[in-house]
This record gives structure tokens, sequence and C-alpha cells, in this order.
């Protein structure tokens, strides 16, 4: 019972069920590409992940570090490389080091089986629900389309630069989040818990990828149209790379040397979205931190229907998924009460604080 109580502590606080969901999902990679006959690529063409995402950790490290270097210097300690290694010792130990490198791995991994998962979706699952999902936001919009209703009340200018600029903010988001995660947060529960959930996003939101293929109003000839007054923004810019990607990989799926990467529903940018506000409220995050991150969802969901992204359902299915998985990982991390999320805060996060807090050079 003890080794039993053991084992789950260490897959709770080092990203365990977030490495259980990577290896699930590279697993379904290689069987799917191995039964549909399609290869299985690295990602990211220009800069690799494997690459990036280390690159982004360390440069929250430098962060983290260099601050404190230049504050202790010009506040009496003499000699950098001295100074350093003090700093180092403090923040770095061998043990948040391998905590560190370890949630690196398992997001890559969940994150380059997610993108091999999408690009599979035209030639695993061929039927389309565009279709059946344009209808039920008309019916939800009391016969109304949800785009042309934002390009009305927005209008078709500033607007469109506007939402553009929101939806390539959301792109580094969430890297530089799981960076935060893992750098600058000294609670093990609560980073687990957090790489954990957008884990389950990245292997759940492929799973429905699958089940329900589906390319999002900008790509369907019924609502092409209504975007083409938008002015030439990133947004347009990313959306014709998305479909020539597309265009390429259905036409040579070997030949192409990229993967595809158009799926609707459900709103990862919706649902992602969700999963870092509501995981904000639960380990109460500082009041600016948690309004900030609910104005920008509201303003991430905006833009993925104005600018044509997603269906309405898209967004409904985004905020169901990101609220479940928030609960699932609670529940995986061992942060909860009963079925309620709930931090841990453990014994020793106590005493590295208090600790922190009576040490000289914890400034």
């Amino acid at each position: 019972m003890q080794e039993s109580r053991g084992v789950r502590t260490v897959l709770e606080r080092n990203f365990g069920y977030a490495w259980a969901a990577g290896i699930t999902m590279a697993v379904a990679t290689v069987v799917l590409a191995a039964v549909a006959e399609l290869p299985i690529r690295d990602p990211d063409n220009f800069v690799p992940g494997y690459i990036r995402f280390p690159a982004i950790v360390f440069g929250a490290i430098a962060l983290d570090v260099v601050p404190r270097l230049i504050w202790r210097l010009t506040h009496g300690s003499h000699g950098v490389g001295n100074t350093l290694r003090d700093i180092m010792r403090e923040r770095w130990t061998r043990a948040h080091w391998l905590f560190a490198l370890g949630g690196i791995g398992a997001w890559y991994l969940t994150y380059a089986a997610f993108r091999n998962l999408k690009s599979f979706v035209p030639f695993v699952n061929s039927h389309n629900w565009d279709g059946e999902f344009r209808h039920i936001d008309q019916v939800l919009w009391f016969g109304h389309d949800p785009a042309q209703v934002l390009h009305n009340l927005f209008g078709t200018g500033w607007a469109a630069h506007f939402f553009s600029g929101v939806y390539f903010v959301w792109i580094g988001l969430v890297p530089i989040s799981i960076a935060i995660a893992l750098v600058w947060t000294r609670s093990r529960t609560a980073s687990s818990w957090y790489v954990t959930a957008v884990a389950f996003d990245w292997m759940l939101g492929s799973l429905v990828y699958l089940l329900f293929p589906s390319m999002g109003p900008i790509y369907t000839e019924a609502q092409r149209g209504q975007f083409s007054d938008l002015p030439h923004t990133y947004n347009t810019d990313l959306a014709n790379s998305l479909w020539d990607d597309r265009v390429s990989v259905v036409g040579d799926v070997f030949g192409s040397g990229t993967l595809q990467t158009i799926a609707a529903f459900p709103s990862l940018h919706t649902g992602i979205m969700v999963t870092i506000c509501v995981f904000a409220q639960y380990v109460g995050l500082a009041r600016w931190i948690r309004v900030a991150s609910w104005i920008f969802l509201g303003l991430t969901i905006v833009a993925t229907l104005y600018l044509g992204w997603h269906y309405f359902v898209d967004v409904l299915g985004g905020i169901a998924l990101g609220s479940f998985t928030v609960w699932l990982a609670a529940l995986a991390t061992g942060n909860h009460v009963g079925l309620r999320p709930k931090l841990k805060r453990e014994e020793t996060e106590i005493t590295d604080s208090a600790a922190a807090s009576t040490a000289p050079s914890a400034s």
C-alpha cells in the first residue's frame, strides 16, 4: 500500500500522466501512420520544436537568473562568477533541472504527436462536418451567421488587424506559459497540474478532430466569400499558408514534406485559454493575471469567429474541453479534495518557502 502511494506520488509530481498522454498519442500516431500509410514528420519545419521549446525555457531561465544577478551585484555582491554560482545553487538545483527537463519532454512529445494526428485527419476520416456545424450555428444564432454578425458589429477595417493580432499573440502564449510553469513556479504540484492539463487538451483535442473532421468557415465554399472584404493582415497570410499546406499534403502526402493543420472542432484556441483561466482561478494567481486571462479568452473567442477559423459550436466544444481537462488533470496530479480540484500544498514547499523568506540572498 505504501509502495503504491509512493509510485502515485512520483507520477503526480513528475508529469507522469502528461508522459502517459504523450506516449498514448505517440503510439496512436505510429499505428495510424502504419495502417493508413502516412509519414510521421517533425511538426516544425523552420525552427524544430526540439530546439524552439528548450530555447524558450532556457530564455526564461535567463530572465529568472539575470535580474537577480544584476540586483545582487548592485547591492554589495562581488564577483560575477561567484554570485552567479550562488544564484544557480539556490534557484536551479539538480532536482529542479530534472523537473523542468521532464516537463519539456512531456510537453514536446504530446505536441509533436498532436500535430501529426491532426495532419492525419483527412486520410483517416473522410466525412466532413462543416455543413452540420454551420446549421447548428444558425440555430443557436437565430438564423444568423456569427462571423457576419461580428463583421457588422465591428466593421471590416481596424477590427481585422486587431483580432489578427490577438490570434498571433495566442500562438506564442502557450509555450511561454509552459516555460513560466517550469521555470518561475516553485510549486511542483501546480506546475505538474498545468502541464498535464495542456497535455490532456492536446490528447482529447486530437481525438475529437479524428471523430468530427471539419475545416472552419474560412475554408468552406458556402462561407468563404464573406471573409473576402477583410483587409490583408497576418491572418490572411497564415490562412493561405495553411490552405496551401493542406492542398499539398492531400495531393502528395509523402512528397509534400509538411503537415496539414486545418481542423476546427473543437477550438483549441478557446480550449487552452479556458484551461489557463480556470487553472489560474483554482491556484489563486494574482488578480490582475486572472482578470487579464479572462479578458484575453473573450478576445480569443471573438477573434476566432470574426476571422472565420471556427464555428460557434467549435467554441462551445473548446470551453467544455478546457474545463474538463483542468478537472481531469487535478485528479491525475493529486490536486483535489474528493472530486473537487484544489491545489495541494506540500510540506517541502512550505519549508522551502519559509527558508527562502529568511535567507539573506533570497531577494
